[in-house]
């Protein structure tokens, strides 16, 4: 039985023919209007906009926090904005660290730092490690790789100073068209951040981390540099780390308008990799690894190094930003058990990137646009061997991966009325993979694969009450494959990319002590990346429909003020995300949950706050239901429900020195805290990784 996943009034094959003609249209109706009637714009403009030259405080090319979360706001859909303030009064080791409490993201760790799970609204779920299906990126230049692949160990909690999510299509801020949308991680410069700052952190599991920086401006001059380094032995055996990495950036100020800037970022990641466990060593023994994986020396170590540029020049109205950005990286990634291979793999990155936007007023009526173009390339020199003590044995594949992708987008709001914005775009998407086989001993496995896609949004936005908004948006995205669904086997690389159709309905807002932000969406989506078993074979493959869908709640309340003393409070925050992602009506699994996420997902903080500068309060993880770690829904091995209590305490000294203690898991509840997934699993299938035992870490931070 297969389900319609179009509303009632509407079929599903009037939908597909009627939806991408009204976006076009509405596309037209709007930002044709502004971009190709330049005589008439100028003639109906009686209130012209005026862009004013930024703060000598303020950097052109990396907009202050408040002045992104007032843009980000503009957006007609599921977005949030992480500040640093909220995740550097504690233990941030991690990218679940920044993203904890933003609803509709599961970002869980493995072990460490080291491939922590990132999944908006369902993507990727059929992986645990290297993420695909949400673009990351540094200061809006990308991360991920140009075949849409990435990894979070490069990014460093503690030089950022804030980060922005992007949900879905409503990333088309950057051109991205993915049904987990972008995560921006900003950073400091040194007209944000001036000054030196230290910082010293010692915990659990022979913990320690340091972290120097400097920002500066001189004159038409700024910069900020941050080297930090991480030891830990690691919660697991087998899962030591060494991590050192360097951020920086320069600009320099052509004037009241004009600014460019140079980033580079560096890391040098030494990490040990300890075995995912069946469910029952996972519950009995956490801490286990298994014997192979020092035998094999299982680690993954990665050499990277970046740079980029962006410029950017304020208009009369609007601005425009041009950039390019090279990144190399080294691999090193000996794997063993039942994958006894030594991964070597060499790459390289880059591309550039344009973008304007324009405000305007047309016929009274406020319009905004942005145009915008991406070009990413890269080439990969993949090899693998024999796994010989985590060295090199006998060569076993020597390929040539290359991807090249072209993003080509644009995004209009016509206000009707002042507070009241129809909103729409389209992007287009145009991606090359090919396959280059070096290794013919097992034959030539070459292939070429080309992925074109359209991708229209429309939507509307109700600023109904200062600070308050009504939001919904239907947007349509496209996932090409990346080279670790691709594979190398005739099976695999024969993959189609990944479509979905997303619907969105939202609000968010502030009310007296009140924030809130909640979204209620729906995807319906075609050619979904999964696995399948064919024999004693575990493929990926596209599965035929499937629909994810959710709830997305997260606010914050000062519910109580002055209670101890003058301008003290007692806030409540808590992001709570409901997932129901699931097969419909396929030939195999039916309508079979997609396995690797919670159904429920809460995290929640209660914090009281006093005027001398200590705050502190206890912090709760819930997951009131287990999941599934299979596509055959095998009850027997789902996971199992887990509530993790926290705690968090410290104090503003005010003269720029802060001290904090955080405590996590304190009942030392063991739990699974990521997954990987398969067709269909078995007791002995080796799919589990234990979340961290109790573990406490004192910090101390000091600027001036």
């Amino acid at each position: 039985m297969t389900c319609n996943p179009t509303p009632y009034f509407v079929t599903r094959s009037t939908a597909e023919r009627l939806l991408p003609r009204l976006a076009l249209a509405l596309l037209g109706a709007t930002a044709a209007i502004a971009l190709l009637a330049p005589d008439a714009r100028s003639q109906t403009m009686t209130q012209p906009v005026t862009v004013t030259a930024k703060p000598e405080d303020e950097a052109i090319t990396v907009p202050a926090a408040e002045e992104a979360k007032r843009r980000i706001e503009k957006t007609a859909g599921g977005v949030d904005i992480v500040t640093s303030a909220e995740i550097r009064d504690g233990h941030a080791n991690t990218v679940r660290d920044v993203l904890d409490y933003v609803p509709g993201v599961f970002a869980q760790s493995k072990y460490g730092q080291e491939d922590s799970r990132l999944s908006i609204r369902g993507s990727g779920l059929s992986r645990n490690n290297h993420l695909r299906g949400t673009r990351i990126l540094r200061d809006g230049i990308p991360i991920t790789d140009a075949d849409g692949g990435g990894d979070t160990m490069e990014i460093d909690p503690l030089a950022v100073d804030y980060t922005e999510i992007y949900k879905g299509a409503n990333a088309m801020q950057y051109g991205a068209s993915l049904l987990g949308g972008a995560v921006n991680f900003v950073s400091p410069t040194g007209r944000s951040q001036p000054g030196y700052m230290v910082r010293q952190e010692f915990g659990s599991f022979q913990s320690m981390r340091s972290q120097f920086g400097v920002g500066m401006a001189l004159g038409q001059y700024d910069y900020y540099v941050t080297p930090t380094y991480s030891h830990s032995e690691g919660f697991r055996d087998h899962s030591d780390q060494d991590y050192r990495r360097l951020n920086g950036n320069l600009g320099y100020r052509f004037g009241d308008g004009a600014e460019t800037r140079f980033f580079l970022s560096a890391a040098d990641i030494n990490q040990k990799i300890p075995s995912s466990l069946t469910r029952a060593q996972a519950l009995a023994n956490p801490k286990q690894a298994a014997a192979a994986n020092f035998q094999g020396n299982t680690k993954r170590n990665i050499d990277s190094l970046r740079g980029a540029n962006k410029t950017s020049f304020l208009t009369d109205s609007g601005e425009v930003t041009v950039g390019a950005f090279a990144a190399r990286k080294d691999l090193f990634h000996p794997l063993f058990g039942g994958f006894n291979r030594v991964i070597d793999n060499y790459e390289l990155n880059g591309g550039g990137f344009a973008r304007w936007t324009d405000e305007q007023q047309i016929a009274d009526h406020r319009n905004e646009t942005t145009l915008g173009i991406n070009y990413f390339g890269g080439r990969m020199e993949a090899k693998q061997f024999n796994n010989v003590g985590g060295s090199r044995g006998a060569l076993l594949s020597d390929s040539d991966q290359i991807s090249r992708t072209t993003e080509i987008y644009g995004e209009n709001a016509f206000y009707v009325v002042p507070t009241v914005a129809l909103i729409a775009g389209l992007q287009g998407t145009f991606a090359y993979r090919e396959y280059k086989d070096e290794f013919l001993g097992d034959g030539n496995q070459s292939f070429k694969r080309n992925y074109d896609s359209i991708n229209p949004k429309i939507g509307a936005r109700w600023d109904y009450a200062p600070q308050q908004q009504l939001f919904t948006n239907l947007s349509w995205s496209n996932e090409p494959p990346p080279f670790s669904e691709l594979g190398t086997t005739g099976v695999q690389n024969n993959l189609k990319a990944q479509d979905s159709k997303t619907l969105e309905l939202g609000t968010r807002g502030k009310a007296g002590d009140f924030a809130w932000d909640a979204a209620l969406y729906r995807a319906w989506l075609q050619n979904e990346l999964q696995f399948q078993t064919v024999g004693n074979t575990t493929n990926v493959f596209n599965a035929d429909e499937t629909i994810h869908q959710g709830i997305e709640l997260g606010g914050e309340w000062i519910a109580l003020r002055d209670v101890v003393s003058k301008d003290d409070k007692t806030s409540i925050r808590a992001a709570y995300t409901y997932s129901d992602f699931h097969f419909d009506g396929d030939r195999v699994y039916r309508n079979n949950d997609i396995p690797g996420a919670p159904r429920h997902f809460l995290r929640s903080e209660l914090r009281y706050s006093h005027a001398s500068g200590w705050y502190g309060g206890p912090n709760v993880e819930w997951v009131p239901q287990g999941y599934y770690v299979d596509n055959a829904n095998t009850r027997a091995l789902k996971t199992d429900p887990y509530a993790l209590l926290g705690a968090k305490a410290g104090y503003d000294f005010g003269n720029g020195l802060k001290l904090f203690v955080d405590g996590r898991n304190l009942l030392d509840k063991t739990y699974i805290s990521n997954v990987g997934v398969a067709a269909t699993a078995t007791a002995t299938s080796t799919l589990y990784n234990p979340g961290d035992g109790r573990a406490v870490y004192v910090g101390a931070e000091y600027r001036w």
